[in-house]
């Protein structure tokens, strides 16, 4: 028995689920707070202000921090232990949330006071999110990363169904400052069970020693990494471009709803959504997805298409609300597939770099699609099904006309090109086979447990670790 202890404490693949279970919870709590927050802040801009685009301008802040940020952040995670870089997020985000409550209760609180600390928390969230994924990777069976994504995600399933409601609810009762206290506890709470744990140091790979260098260098190398491997970085593409598509419903959705329906059910409908992320989280954290990655990624985003065209067929509510439940259920599985793959072809002392350039690559056309999607929706789409519109006597014979039938109609345009995104990947031999193409980073459980029985004192680090680069 001291033997097999002491070999699960020399192997750098000795799983821990149990610590991974204790950082889960505690970011899963501060995540649900995180979205209590968020919510309480912006009603409070928009009744303090009546400017939707103050209110926009807040989610600009926040976006942009976190793109400019990220590459730096990604080299500071490979620097030092990920587990204090998660604490000091947690901490300094804390922080910038506490200023808020204590500008609020002082009477002295103002939008630009918002909008800078959303800015500073974004910005350490830009640590939180590579350091994360990295220590997930360290502490997870490979075999179990897509059950691990999938719960990952459920704090944010939770937030997108509870924390409008909970958050509404708490602002008339107890105000702003008493939510974002609420807040500033789940981050504590966050803090402390990653004090509680201790999370591995990742093997040096042969790729971690040739990126060295100054910090400016190490974040190229992020770019260099995913550059170098054709399936990672058309993957990274793919979700770039699709990112794009699906932002550009974001902003619409609400005026879609609210076209031809009242305030009420538009948040019937959100709430169905809401649920079906829910249920989306629940299964890919019981399933972990197929077994084959790719199909979870691409497939999955074809049939996210396929509800973001429904959406835009018909003004019934309940259609609505089914359609939004299955494009929200989508969402888990494929970003947890998606995750598993990078988490097992990446060299674990590399992720934080790779990870910062992957997410601020595949979130840039973000704000892109924000700004476009209005103008869009008014100028080109809208004018297309009104009465008399170019469209009204074919396209509109199917959907209709009048009020929310142009966007509708964009909303189908969307999905179409949604699909037409992840058909690309399947096209792409090198997307499609990336699984079998670039060699894991981390062995099978299977092999790891037969290497400690095979030589209790010393294991040799998997060949795949020299392969990697």
């Amino acid at each position: 028995m001291m033997e097999a202890s002491q070999t699960k404490k020399s192997n750098p693949f000795a799983k821990d689920m149990r610590t991974f279970f204790v950082i889960w919870s505690g970011q899963l709590v501060s995540t649900i707070g995180s979205g209590l927050t968020g919510f309480a802040l912006g009603v409070w801009i928009y009744q303090e202000t009546g400017s939707v685009t103050l209110f926009a301008l807040n989610m600009l802040a926040y976006a942009l921090a976190n793109l400019l940020v990220s590459p730096i952040a990604g080299v500071l995670v490979d620097r030092y232990d990920r587990r204090w870089v998660m604490i000091l997020s947690d901490t300094g985000a804390g922080l910038a949330t506490l200023s808020i409550a204590l500008l609020y209760v002082t009477g002295n609180l103002e939008v630009w006071n918002i909008i800078l600390a959303t800015a500073f928390t974004s910005a350490f969230s830009a640590f939180q999110w590579p350091a994360y994924s990295a220590v997930t990777t360290l502490l997870v069976p490979k075999e179990q990363l897509g059950r691990a994504g999938g719960m990952v995600q459920i704090g944010e399933a939770i937030s997108q169904l509870l924390a409008p409601a909970a958050a509404g609810v708490l602002f008339v009762t107890i105000g702003l400052g008493g939510v974002i206290l609420i807040d500033f506890v789940t981050y504590l709470f966050a803090v402390l069970t990653l004090l509680i744990v201790r999370v591995p140091s990742p093997e040096r790979s042969e790729a971690g020693e040739e990126g060295k260098g100054s910090i400016w260098q190490e974040a190229i190398f992020g770019w260099r990494y995913i550059s170098a491997r054709a399936g990672l970085l058309g993957l990274l593409l793919i979700f770039a471009a699709f990112n794009f598509v699906s932002g550009l419903i974001m902003p619409l959705i609400t005026p879609l709803i609210l076209d031809m329906a009242s305030p009420d059910l538009l948040g019937y409908v959100f709430s169905i959504a809401g649920a079906g992320m829910l249920v989306g989280t629940l299964v890919m954290s019981a399933w972990g997805g197929p077994k084959r990655r790719i199909h979870g990624v691409l497939g999955f985003l074809m049939l996210s298409g396929f509800f973001t065209s429904i959406l835009g067929i018909s003004p019934f509510i309940p259609f609505l609300a089914a359609a939004g439940f299955g494009l929200l259920f989508t969402l888990p599985i494929i970003n947890g597939s998606s995750q598993a793959i990078w988490q097992s072809k990446v060299a674990p002392d590399v992720q934080g770099r790779v990870f910062s350039v992957r997410r601020m690559i595949a979130m840039s056309m973000t704000p892109l699609a924000y700004i476009v999607a209005g103008p869009l929706a008014d100028n080109v789409f809208r004018p297309l099904l009104v009465e008399g519109g170019a469209l009204a006597g074919s396209v509109g014979q199917l959907i209709g006309v009048g009020p929310g039938r142009g966007t509708g109609f964009m909303f189908m345009v969307i999905g179409a090109l949604s699909i037409l995104v992840a058909a690309a990947g399947y096209l792409n031999p090198r997307v499609r086979n990336v699984e079998d193409e670039l060699p894991d980073v981390m062995p099978d459980e299977e092999e790891s447990s037969a290497g400690e029985q095979a030589d209790p004192e010393q294991v040799e680090p998997h060949p795949a670790l020299s392969q990697a680069d």
